[in-house]
């Protein structure tokens, strides 16, 4: 298990050169969404860990999932990370970045997971509403992650809002056996 203070080094790596680049905004979310592909995919994962796989392959798959959209500057520094061999702990330097631009910008990150994307009206609204329940000023990320099934499961620190269907059905059976 990587120590904390290597995914630090590599968030604030990756912060660094993203804010450096005056594209920290993009290069988060565009990171913050490959990480959720990452966590989703079982053969991504596999293709960027494998050792056996040249750098070029690994590149090519990660210019791939992210498209001709992407930021140039989100290309180079998740093919750093991969290439570093660190594309295991990719996740965890991907929420740890996010931290830190949220932490500069003042504000609280929140990782909202849902089964669709949001609409930027819908983002909003949670984000308000978090913002609401924990006295702070949230900043929403999302992660499209087909689990949830309906709802949004939103962790803010350590507190957890689950509003999924699975939690609501769940409080629905304990209130009909009780």
């Amino acid at each position: 298990m990587p120590s904390e203070d290597l995914i630090r080094g590599y968030a604030q790596a990756l912060f660094v050169v993203a804010e450096a680049e005056g594209a920290l905004d993009a290069v988060e979310t565009e990171l913050f969404a490959f990480a959720g592909a990452l966590e989703a995919s079982t053969d991504l994962r596999q293709a960027l860990t494998d050792a056996a796989l040249p750098a070029g392959n690994k590149e090519a798959v990660i210019r791939e999932v992210l498209g001709s959209a992407a930021h140039p500057v989100t290309a180079s520094l998740l093919s750093f990370v991969v290439g570093s061999g660190r594309a295991k702990e990719l996740t965890d330097i991907v929420h740890e970045m996010a931290s830190m631009a949220a932490e500069r910008r003042r504000h609280v990150l929140a990782e909202v997971r849902t089964a669709v994307p949001l609409s930027e009206d819908r983002r909003a609204r949670i984000g308000e509403a978090l913002s609401l329940a924990t006295g702070l000023e949230v900043e929403v990320q999302v992660i499209v992650d087909p689990s949830v099934v309906g709802g949004v499961v939103a962790h803010v620190g350590d507190e957890v809002f689950d509003g999924s269907l699975a939690s609501r059905l769940g409080d629905a059976k304990q209130q009909l056996g009780s």
